[in-house]
């Protein structure tokens, strides 16, 4: 088993109910949450007329490979109704690959750690609340 990071996020609807959601719905999909950050409601970032997020970075295990992970986690957010939409945009769900273990990939659509981690300082405080937990 591979010890991997996942932030979860949401701003439309009930943010804390699709939240859960995910947490619930990635053991059926082969990854098992460990330790849960705190919830933290944050500011959009790119597309700034939008409503605030809830998020949170779990810790968990996987034997997934990083692309079948990605893929996994895209499933995830398809099935509790996530849909296509502008970049940065509004969203029901987002579930994002942050760390794999210590492995770097830079691969066309899979990019671990998160590239955009170090400047999302939100995210850089739950995963130190997570690892506190």
């Amino acid at each position: 088993m591979t010890r991997v990071w996942l932030a979860l996020g949401s701003n439309l609807g009930d943010r804390a109910a699709y939240l859960q959601a995910a947490r619930e719905a990635l053991p059926e999909a082969g990854v098992r949450p460990l330790r849960a950050s705190r919830v933290a409601e944050t500011e959009p970032i790119g597309v700034e007329d939008q409503p605030r997020f809830l998020n949170q970075v779990l810790e968990a295990e996987t034997s997934l490979e990083p692309r079948p992970l990605l893929d996994t986690i895209k499933a995830v957010e398809r099935q509790l109704g996530r849909t296509p939409g502008e970049r940065w945009g509004p969203r029901e769900i987002d579930i994002d690959i942050l760390r794999y273990d210590g492995l770097t990939v830079d691969e066309p659509g899979l990019h671990i750690p998160h590239p955009e981690l170090q400047n999302r300082p939100f995210l850089l405080e739950l995963l130190e609340d997570v690892e506190t937990r």
